[in-house]
């Protein structure tokens, strides 16, 4: 009897398919040989939107929150319920006896395929496919070593746990703040963090003050055909101060008073996990995070790299005896470290206890049996990089000495420092990769000293020149998606225990969708390489509380993610703490902070194009957000909000009244206006009452009252 083979994708499905023998196409699977082969498209199933708990939800009002679903729903898109039914068809098919979950071997993949399987209703026995290449020969191992599926129950309700806390947070918290302040404000458990920490480095790039200094230098060796350096005196901010010591100093005599000589090692690189390969991606290449996810789950799927959603940057013990046959014929395949050739230590890159579920990406033999030239640029670039990585990763140590050499001319002290290689070690590869780069990397480290002459104690320059360098300090640079990813990784960790398992923000799996997220929802744009806060989301930041944007609070949720994926904390004490902190964040913020309305008042466009920013006359009876005044009324000028007082209505018409903006601003106010003349249709007098307004959630109505009494 066949066995059920349920894959994340349908270029998986084909190629564990290949190497099944499942080679008769049908409609939405693959058979043979005692195999059908079928796919997912992504997250067939998810969760559903809050209107899907009842029709009160259809409508966005402070008024139902929090929302905490005591049984969960779920929807699957349109387009994706003809597979769906599907795999139901083949679940529930009599022949098939067993189930092989073939999803990507991690928290995400595991979720995709549970919530498939529950929501057909199968109770079929489960296997798990668990492997880190789409290598054919990956392939039948995994396929002979299938795992009791029962052994990741603990990966999918972590899994499950992230989905809805994000979906709690994420819901409730959006429709809170957009109610509050009249914009949709999208808020995340992962995403509003990150937004806090760009805003915080663009506020202190914009309040850094920029302040001059002085560096007074000797250019030594010019005369008398001696090699030329520059020494440097002290740093300082008076122009006076170095211009005294530049006088005092040119045209005199530097003594070398020491020169120190010490030799230093930089040991090789680690492996790349999918966090520090994003990071080099965008600085050397300028590919975005989710740019350099994409190429590499294509290599993944083309079977030239391993499976690219990792965290550790080893390999395993397991792996080491076929290290150097696939250091040789991946090198091979790349012409510019071909003819590099050293020792390789690949003992370095080996450690079971740094390795969870997946291992650090490298490249595989494909590579060596493949035209590298007919792959899309950016795939090649990364795929150039994990090789060279490789190979660096097990080369010898860089080595070079550092000379600092100490000398005094006309009574003050300068210092020069050089640096000259012994060893290039791991470097030969590194620089021969970096020089068929087009564009070096305009923030590279690399240190630069050049070489100082050969200098003793006591050696003597004559008549040096000197000259006073003057700089400006820097702000702090504005977040790259490089720097960006650095800091996600360890956000919060200063204050996390130190045998935390997961810190920082998200995932390496999610941290690129959260950025993108943020540029999506217009709160951040890219402008180069740099990520810049847009008003917007500088003013989301200012109206949310610590609670909810506090890289330290999403850092111990990761955390404790983390135990549930390891059985070491319930699943429904993590949701239990979710629930709690929704209800208090609601509970808290009753209304809106009136300082900050003002950031979103709206801006309808004037008759130019441009804008007007109408001045608030009162505040919304039933959102607390500004009222402005345009031609037809005064409207709520939040745009989830449909309070309004139209200037052209009968109860005042009849009264010979006009609702003005004085009388719109007393109803605002007081919910009442008195009138000394007001026209009776009946009796063709005037007369005194208090016009009422009255509100009902819906619409709003006007009444009468006379001393006190309503008519």
């Amino acid at each position: 009897m066949p066995k059920l083979v349920i894959c994340e994708k349908p270029s998986q499905a084909q190629a564990y398919a290949a190497v099944l023998n499942a080679k008769k196409r049908q409609d939405g699977f693959l058979e043979g040989n005692g195999w059908i082969v079928s796919w997912c498209y992504g997250h067939l199933v998810e969760l559903a939107a809050a209107d899907a708990y009842g029709e009160r939800y259809k409508r966005w009002s402070r008024d139902t929150l929090p929302i905490l679903p005591e049984r969960w729903q779920y929807k699957t898109m349109k387009d994706k319920v003809k597979q769906l039914s599907v795999l139901r068809g083949l679940m529930n098919r009599s022949d098939v006896d067993g189930i092989v979950c073939a999803t990507d071997a991690g928290r995400e993949g595991q979720l995709i395929f549970q919530l498939v399987y529950d929501q057909c209703k199968c109770k079929k026995p489960i296997q798990r496919l668990w492997i880190s290449s789409m290598e054919d020969s990956a392939v039948r191992e995994g396929f002979a070593a299938l795992r009791p599926c029962a052994d990741y129950d603990n990966l999918y309700r972590s899994a499950l746990c992230r989905a809805r806390a994000d979906w709690l947070v994420g819901i409730n918290a959006t429709r809170l703040f957009s109610c509050l302040y009249g914009s949709t404000l999208n808020v995340g458990r992962v995403q509003s963090p990150t937004l806090a920490m760009i805003v915080s480095r663009e506020e202190a790039v914009r309040g850094f003050v920029s302040e001059p200094f002085y560096t007074p230098e000797i250019d030594c060796g010019q005369r008398n055909a001696a090699p030329s350096f520059r020494a440097a005196g002290t740093r300082g901010s008076s122009l006076e101060a170095a211009e005294a010591v530049r006088a005092a100093a040119d045209e005199q005599d530097a003594v070398v008073l020491s020169v120190e000589k010490a030799q230093k090692t930089a040991a090789p690189p680690k492996l790349y996990d999918l966090t520090t390969l994003q990071r080099d991606a965008n600085r050397l290449f300028g590919f975005t995070a989710q740019q350099t996810l994409d190429y590499t789950q294509s290599l993944y799927e083309k079977k030239l790299c391993t499976y690219p959603r990792t965290d550790s940057r080893f390999l395993t013990s397991g792996m080491e005896d076929g290290l150097p046959a696939l250091i040789r014929e991946t090198a091979s395949a790349l012409s510019f470290v071909s003819g590099i050739d050293f020792p390789l230590n690949t003992k370095c890159v080996v450690n079971d206890k740094k390795v969870t579920d997946h291992h650090a990406i490298i490249p595989t033999m494909e590579m060596a049996k493949t035209d590298l030239s007919s792959l899309p640029a950016g795939e090649r670039n990364i795929l150039h990089m994990l090789t060279v990585r490789l190979l660096c990763a097990v080369a010898p140590v860089h080595s070079y000495e550092v000379v600092t050499a100490v000398l005094e001319c006309g009574g003050h002290s300068f210092s020069a420092k050089g640096k000259a290689v012994l060893s290039d070690g791991w470097k030969a590869a590194d620089n021969a990769f970096r020089a068929m780069l087009k564009h070096k990397p305009e923030d590279d480290n690399e240190e630069d000293d050049a070489a100082l002459p050969k200098l003793s104690k006591g050696q003597v320059f004559p008549s040096v020149t000197a000259s006073v360098k003057e700089g400006k300090t820097s702000p702090p640079r504005r977040y790259t998606e490089d720097t960006l990813l650095s800091a996600m990784e360890t956000a919060g960790a200063e204050d996390m225990p130190d045998d935390a398992e997961r810190k920082g923000l998200g995932t390496p799996a999610t941290r690129a969708a959260t950025i993108e997220k943020l540029i999506k929802s217009g709160f951040v744009e890219r402008q180069k390489k740099n990520l810049i806060p847009t008003q917007k989301g500088i003013n989301l930041i200012a109206v949310l509380p610590d609670s909810v944007k506090s890289p330290l609070l999403t850092a111990e949720w990761e955390q404790k993610l983390k135990l549930v994926e390891r059985g070491e904390l319930a699943d429904i004490a993590f949701m239990d703490g979710i629930a709690a902190m929704t209800r208090k964040l609601v509970a808290d913020h009753a209304a809106p902070v009136a300082e900050y309305l003002a950031l979103f008042a709206a801006t309808p466009a004037d008759s130019k194009g441009g804008t007007n920013r109408s001045p608030l006359i009162g505040s919304c009876p039933r959102c607390g957000f500004g009222v402005i005044e345009r031609d037809k009324g005064f409207f709520c000028s939040s745009r989830v909000c449909k309070f309004v007082l139209w200037k052209d209505n009968h109860f005042f018409e009849a009264k010979k009244k006009k609702l003005d903006k004085k009388t719109a601003a007393a109803l605002l106010k007081e919910g009442r206006v008195f009138f000394s003349d007001l026209f009776s249709e009946k009796t063709g007098k005037t007369y005194a009452a208090t016009v009422v307004l009255e509100d009902t959630g819906d619409k709003t109505n006007y009444k009468l009252e006379f001393d006190g009494r309503k008519a």
